[in-house]
């Protein structure tokens, strides 16, 4: 009655067209008042407990403002500028360049639509102006975008990490080989129909002029070394990390390319200035800059926007925390793993239903809401078949990736919308190719475990765990 009355009440409010986090906490607290027994001090303790004891959650906030920092800051650009010296010489080598700077933002970023807002809105006019095909471009983009969230530092492992109390860092571990090989993925099927389309290549630059662009880019991912190397070498726990982050892109993006801030504008070293003079008149605009770029306008703008995007990612989680505390009290998980168990299914069988069950999901549902839903269900009888609590988590990632492709809900969709112009139908027929090559992948990353064990294994060998 309970379970029936839960579900139904959500989907109800959903078809309502309520947000989702308005329709997963008024769904929990009528269950709750209605037909529960628990009491109605447990909502507010979960609320309290969702964005207060959930130590690797303090890590999300911290991540969104460096992306918006280096969004904002010119990183993107960057990094597509050494992207296509590096790439942009092959057959269709501006699309692969596409898709290695996506590659790159994400590993700073964190975040699937960021990722297809910083590159996408750069490199898809600039493809179009090359002689690619727009629908070829937006397709490209929308799907490399999708990386944000698989590449670690990643945002929705985060939450899956928190959703079941696995370790965020062999999290990030588990992404790092899967995110490559999807990347190589894409790159190889845009060779394949750049060699097909006979799509243009760019002359290469050589090696002073990728050298240059690499140099500059690397203010950008020397925070891949930060974040990942500080969480892989042990030094600071996914939390810490992400606020360094936040404080190395802050300071980058003001201090270092100086796109915004009170030093916008100005050249580090002037023409025919010596390196001593420079780095003396640097210092000391640094150290007078220092304390306006608090309260710049274009600082305090991208603070404000980080902050709005990171309640709103908080108060979805804070719901579908409450949801998944209902669903845990009335020991609806351990029924249904109770009823899939009795079914006799063997792993791959169950890996079947997970897969269905997420897509399906990912059609109606923001990622962070999906996880914090199905993880407390699916985790326990995962753990009944033997299959890696990791293994699993990466699985819902690339699900995850996945989802934000497939209307009505696909943030990316939405976001290369924007971008070009043309309506969402436009864009789903732009992404539907690139999809069918993501569910392949998909595949790959069900059955084929050690795609995602095999650098956290390594890794906890080199540590001398067993």
């Amino acid at each position: 009655m309970t379970t029936a009355a839960l579900f139904i009440l959500l989907f109800a409010c959903m078809l309502l067209g309520m947000p989702i986090a308005v329709a997963l906490g008024l769904s929990s607290v009528t269950t709750i008042l209605l037909f529960s027994n628990d009491s109605l001090a447990s909502i507010s303790l979960k609320l309290y407990e969702a964005t207060s004891e959930h130590y690797t959650l303090l890590a999300i906030p911290f991540f969104i403002l460096s992306s918006a920092f280096l969004s904002t800051g010119g990183v993107a650009k960057r990094l597509i500028d050494f992207a296509i010296d590096a790439v942009g010489h092959v057959r269709g080598g501006l699309a692969m360049a596409s898709v290695l700077a996506c590659m790159l933002f994400a590993a700073v970023s964190g975040s699937s639509p960021a990722t297809v807002a910083a590159i996408g809105t750069i490199v898809i006019a600039g493809m179009i102006r090359s002689g690619y095909p727009e629908k070829f471009a937006a397709g490209v983009i929308t799907t490399a975008g999708t990386l944000g969230i698989l590449i670690p530092p990643s945002i929705v492992m985060l939450v899956y990490a928190a959703a079941t109390e696995v370790s965020a860092g062999r999290m990030f571990m588990a992404g790092v080989i899967p995110g490559l090989m999807m990347g190589v993925m894409l790159m190889v099927a845009i060779y394949i129909t750049a060699r097909i389309k006979n799509l243009p290549a760019l002359p290469f630059p050589g090696f002073l002029a990728l050298g240059k662009s690499f140099f500059i880019a690397l203010g950008g991912m020397m925070l891949i070394f930060i974040v990942l190397g500080s969480i892989y070498g042990g030094v600071a726990s996914p939390t810490e990390a992400a606020a360094v982050a936040a404080i190395y892109a802050y300071l980058v993006s003001v201090f270092g390319y100086r796109d915004i801030g009170p030093l916008k504008g100005i050249a580090w070293r002037n023409e025919g200035e010596n390196l001593a003079s420079a780095g003396v008149r640097n210092l000391y605009q640094v150290v007078i800059g220092l304390p306006k770029s608090f309260v710049h306008p274009e600082v305090r703008k991208v603070v404000l926007e980080a902050t709005k995007v990171s309640i709103m990612l908080l108060f979805i989680i804070a719901n579908a925390m409450l949801f998944a505390h209902v669903l845990t009290t009335e020991r609806i998980p351990h029924s249904i793993a109770e009823v899939i168990t009795n079914w006799g299914l063997p792993a791959w069988g169950f890996l079947i239903v997970v897969n269905i069950l997420l897509l399906i999901a990912g059609n109606f549902m923001e990622p962070s809401a999906i996880l914090l839903i199905m993880a407390p269900i699916l985790f326990p009888i995962a753990m009944q078949l033997g299959i890696d609590p990791i293994h699993l988590g990466i699985i819902m990632v690339v699900n995850m990736e996945i989802g934000m492709l497939t209307p009505p809900v696909g943030l990316n969709l939405f976001v290369t919308s924007g971008i070009t112009g043309k309506s969402m139908l436009w864009v789903i027929r732009a992404v539907l190719p690139w999809m069918l090559l993501l569910l392949g992948f998909l595949m790959l990353i069900t059955y084929i475990p050690q795609i995602s064990l095999f650098l956290p294994e390594y890794l906890d060998q080199l540590n001398g765990y067993k």
